[in-house]
């Protein structure tokens, strides 16, 4: 008896090249992306377009990732990424000045984002150990923050979300209760002081925008860098000053500190740090705070 070979119609056929196709396409887009990415020490790094395991070394880079709603890419931090309180449950690499590159490589990650306190060379050293790392710096003035928002959201694949948090923190700037004053107050801000030396931030850095955002005239607008005399300081006289929380004390009861009129009539301002050190949403509080203090 002659078997009849199965026939086939052209849409049966169509169909089945349809599915192969899809098959195959999906395999594709599963898939490893990478997109070239140019960061701020002018490298081009082949980043993930969608990177699932993500080592922060800044604690502001760790900040905004927070803040886009990519916590759950975090697999490693530093000891000073402690905002908000949940990335406590994060485990941490350790320090920022004393990097420990085997322990990042440990935790597999697939993209490393670096701050403005970890060295090109370090970068590079993780590049070539096959993870891609790039540094997203802070900027010199108060709206960089925007740019580093939305190169993180790039980076993390959440630009949706770091456009919406751009716009919502516009909207947040505008309004604020901190009207234009036709006289700011004489303001210094205390990076560092005692025998190591005085420093400060110049008019070149974002704390500097902060002052005046909150009707502030940083007396070391014209200073460049971060080391200011104590002889100028001295002389200038602030009305204000502007200082870490956890510096406060120490700076009030040292000579000749002692000698400043804002710390005779106790115009020292005691501010968390992380609010006007880091470029971060947060700094929006920075900016209020200041203001209610200097001027109300």
């Amino acid at each position: 008896m002659i078997r009849k070979r199965p026939s086939f119609s052209p849409l049966l056929i169509l169909s089945l090249l349809l599915f192969i196709s899809c098959n195959n396409t999906a395999t594709s887009s599963n898939e490893e992306q990478t997109i070239a990415y140019t960061d701020d020490y002018g490298t081009q790094v082949n980043v993930p377009t969608h990177p699932q395991r993500i080592v922060s070394t800044s604690p502001a880079v760790t900040e905004i990732i927070f803040a886009l709603g990519g916590e759950n890419l975090l697999v490693g931090r530093t000891d000073f990424c402690v905002y908000p309180p949940e990335v406590a449950e994060i485990e941490s690499i350790g320090g920022i000045s004393n990097l420990n590159i085997e322990r990042i490589m440990s935790l597999n990650p697939d993209l490393v984002i670096s701050g403005s306190m970890i060295p090109k060379k370090s970068t590079l050293q993780m590049e070539k150990m096959g993870v891609p790392t790039v540094c997203v710096i802070e900027k010199q003035h108060y709206d960089g923050l925007y740019e580093n928002i939305s190169k993180i959201g790039l980076l993390i694949g959440r630009t949706e979300a770091a456009d919406s948090l751009n716009q919502l923190l516009r909207k947040q700037l505008a309004a604020l209760d901190v009207p234009t004053v036709s006289k700011p107050k004489e303001v210094y801000y205390v990076v560092g002081f005692g025998a190591a030396g005085n420093f400060t931030a110049g008019g070149d850095s974002f704390i500097n925008d902060i002052i005046q955002l909150a009707g502030g005239h940083n007396i070391a607008e014209e200073a460049t860098g971060w080391s200011y005399s104590l002889e100028n300081l001295l002389q200038q006289n602030p009305e204000y000053i502007i200082i870490r929380k956890e510096d406060s004390a120490a700076f009030c009861n040292m000579p000749p500190y002692t000698q400043l009129e804002a710390v005779k009539k106790g115009k020292v301002i005691a501010i968390e740090s992380s609010l006007i050190d880091l470029q971060i949403p947060r700094n929006i509080e920075a900016i209020q705070f200041l203001f209610d203090r200097l001027h109300r």
